[in-house]
C-alpha cells in the first residue's frame, strides 16, 4: 500500500488512509476501543492544530504512531494521578472533600505539574517534590540526593522556571 500513496497532502486524506489503523494500534495500547477512539480523535485534533506535510505513507504512520504513543502515555499517567487523588480524598472526612468543580481544577493542576516534572532532569524533579511536597529543607534534600546544598538551590530554581514557563503557556492558551 505504501507505493499507492506517495504523499498525503491534506488531513482528510490522512484520516481516510490511517484512522482505522490508528484506532487498531491504540486499541492494543489502551486496552479498549472507547479509549482508542478517543485517543485517535485527539491525534487528529492535534494534527488539525499543527498541520504538516508528509512525504510518504510510512512517514505519516510513523508520525501518527509517535503522537498516539505520547497521548496514550499521557492518558495512563492522568488516570494513575486521578486514582491516587481519589484514594487521598477517600481518607478525608466528608466535610473536607472538595466539590466536583474543585476536584476537576485540582486534577488538571496536578496533571500539569506532573507533566512539568517529567520534562525536568530526574534530580531536579526529585528536589522539587522533596522541598515543595514533602517539606524537606535544602540541607536534607542535599543529603538525600547526595549533592551540595547549592546544587539543590539550582535544581529548585530550574523547576520553578519550568513552572513559570508552564504557567505562561497555560495563560496564553486561555481564551480571551
Amino acid at each position: 500500500m505504501s507505493s499507492l500513496i506517495a504523499a498525503e497532502p491534506d488531513i482528510e486524506s490522512i484520516y481516510q488512509h490511517h484512522h482505522r489503523w490508528l484506532v487498531a494500534l491504540l486499541n492494543k495500547k489502551a486496552g479498549n476501543r472507547f479509549d482508542a477512539c478517543e485517543l485517535a480523535h485527539d491525534v487528529f485534533v492535534q494534527l488539525l492544530r499543527k498541520p504538516r506535510q508528509f512525504d510518504s505513507f510510512d512517514g505519516t504512520r510513523n508520525y501518527l504512531s509517535r503522537m498516539a504513543h505520547g497521548l496514550c502515555t499521557d492518558m495512563q499517567r492522568r488516570r494513575a494521578l486521578e486514582q491516587a487523588w481519589q484514594q487521598a480524598v477517600a481518607l478525608r472526612p466528608p466535610e473536607m472533600v472538595p466539590s466536583p468543580e474543585q476536584r476537576a481544577i485540582i486534577l488538571e493542576t496536578l496533571a500539569d505539574v506532573a507533566a512539568m516534572l517529567e520534562r525536568l532532569p530526574a534530580k531536579a524533579a526529585r528536589a522539587f517534590v522533596l522541598v515543595h511536597v514533602e517539606g524537606l529543607r535544602y540541607g536534607q534534600v542535599a543529603g538525600e540526593l547526595k549533592v551540595s546544598e547549592r546544587m539543590v538551590k539550582k535544581y529548585i530554581a530550574q523547576a520553578m522556571l519550568h513552572c513559570a514557563l508552564m504557567r505562561g503557556e497555560l495563560l496564553a492558551a486561555l481564551p480571551g
